[in-house]
């Protein structure tokens, strides 16, 4: 979900009366009410949009990890009549392809899992969000029905505003919190060492397939 969005959640959840508190002085909190419901309304059809986004990322993951999952599998099935047919090149790059899904696996888990927090997390903000709306229309509601004592009603709503509004600035910041990603750091090195490490990487990755292929051998 993004940034702005989060906020926006944050602010209505929290509470976002300072409008109000303005509105009233203007003798018009009715229609900042109304209006504050249907921006609530507004963005329970936008973190539900982002709902559906993530669910459908998470879906084409779950399926992809199952489709690598088969073709590992299918690959093992194979590397052994390579090596009895002494196609030892048809092993090893049956083995390089096995390694390279062996890589992406827990990508592929990791992603499912992020996936799944934020379903989580959207759904807590959608709950929210339809609670603050409950509570907000019980509010207008109360306020109506002061109104029927002018002087009283009077008083009493400002009292109220300006309690919520301390109250949302205590918590205004919670979603963000929530929301925090943190960036990685990235060291710069020079090319002749980027060179080495690839160079170290490969002859890591051949040793492990010259492995793999020994222990095939050993097999037949």
């Amino acid at each position: 979900m993004s940034e702005t969005l989060s906020r926006r959640v944050g602010r209505l959840v929290s509470g976002g009366f300072h409008a109000l508190i303005d509105a009233a002085e203007n003798l018009a909190p009715e229609a900042v009410m109304n209006e504050s419901i249907r921006e609530i309304e507004r963005a329970v059809d936008e973190v539900r949009a982002e709902l559906g986004k993530v669910l459908a990322q998470k879906h084409l993951a779950a399926k992809k990890m199952a489709d690598e999952s088969n073709r590992h599998e299918a690959i093992d099935a194979n590397l052994q009549a390579a090596v009895d047919a002494g196609r030892d090149d048809l092993a090893e790059a049956g083995i390089a392809e096995q390694m390279d899904i062996e890589a992406r696996l827990p990508v592929l888990e990791n992603t499912i899992a992020d996936c799944a927090a934020q379903e989580k997390e959207l759904e807590g903000f959608i709950a929210a969000l339809q609670a603050k709306k409950r509570e907000m229309q019980q509010q207008l509601q109360d306020w109506r029905a002061a109104q029927q004592n002018a002087g009283a009603g009077k008083a009493a709503g400002g009292s109220d505003l300006n309690r919520i509004a301390r109250d949302a600035e205590k918590s205004g910041n919670a979603f963000d919190r929530v929301m925090g990603r943190q960036n990685a750091v990235h060291s710069s090195t020079d090319a002749a060492q980027l060179a080495k490490l690839k160079e170290l990487e490969d002859l890591s990755r051949n040793n492990r397939i010259a492995e793999r292929l020994a222990a095939l051998k050993a097999k037949s």
